[in-house]
């Protein structure tokens, strides 16, 4: 762990879309980041290790105070990183205080009280994203049977924008899919990085999931 009030964490995945932004965040609020990446360092991390998110050993992750996983999967070919870079990060930082904080999907919360049913799961979720929406499922499934890790699942709102403004304010809800004062559920991938780094620097959902969606 940090000796100071310095934050160390290490974003696996670091030069996707989220994942770069994350970074940024962090930097701006000066932690000290390790952007983790298989090719070269395309964000604005001071440090980079170059590694695969299924190939990282303990040692890499050490000292650390959290490790946010931001592997993602759209394809065919790739959507089985998604659970597999969590099931590896989870089997690494088994039985540590470092925190695994995962970038996760919008599919898998819940839209009824009684907690049966998932936007996934409803009619009129889209065809296209619901291998997507499968693979993220998976991630959190295996969280949840994994007490020996200080992890958080991070879903977005269900209209998660890439090229979204970055307003800064949001709201933390839990489980359920949650709607603002607009009737929406949506944010953008810069406020959602908000939404991580504030988790990583003050929040206490161990073993839980949580969601976030736009004011």
């Amino acid at each position: 762990m940090s000796q100071n009030n310095t934050k160390k964490i290490a974003v696996v995945a670091a030069n996707g879309r989220v994942g770069s932004l994350v970074v940024a965040e962090a930097v701006r609020r000066g932690f000290d980041v390790t952007a983790i990446a298989r090719s070269d360092n395309r964000t604005q991390a001071q440090h980079f290790l170059q590694g695969d998110a299924l190939t990282i050993v303990r040692e890499q992750l050490e000292g650390f105070d959290a490790v946010v996983d931001a592997v993602g999967g759209w394809t065919e070919d790739t959507l089985h990183l998604v659970p597999d870079a969590v099931a590896h990060l989870a089997d690494v930082l088994a039985g540590t205080n470092v925190r695994l904080v995962v970038v996760g999907g919008a599919g898998s919360l819940f839209v009824n009280p009684e907690h049966s049913v998932t936007l996934a799961q409803t009619p009129d979720f889209p065809d296209a994203f619901k291998d997507v929406a499968a693979a993220a499922q998976k991630s959190l499934d295996y969280l949840r049977t994994r007490d020996d890790v200080r992890w958080t699942y991070v879903s977005p709102a269900a209209d998660f924008q890439a090229e979204g403004e970055r307003t800064g304010a949001y709201t933390l809800a839990g489980e359920e899919l949650t709607l603002n004062e607009k009737g929406e559920s949506v944010i953008s991938y810069a406020d959602y990085a908000i939404a991580m780094v504030d988790e990583i620097e003050s929040g206490e959902h161990i073993r839980e999931r949580i969601s976030v969606v736009s004011k």
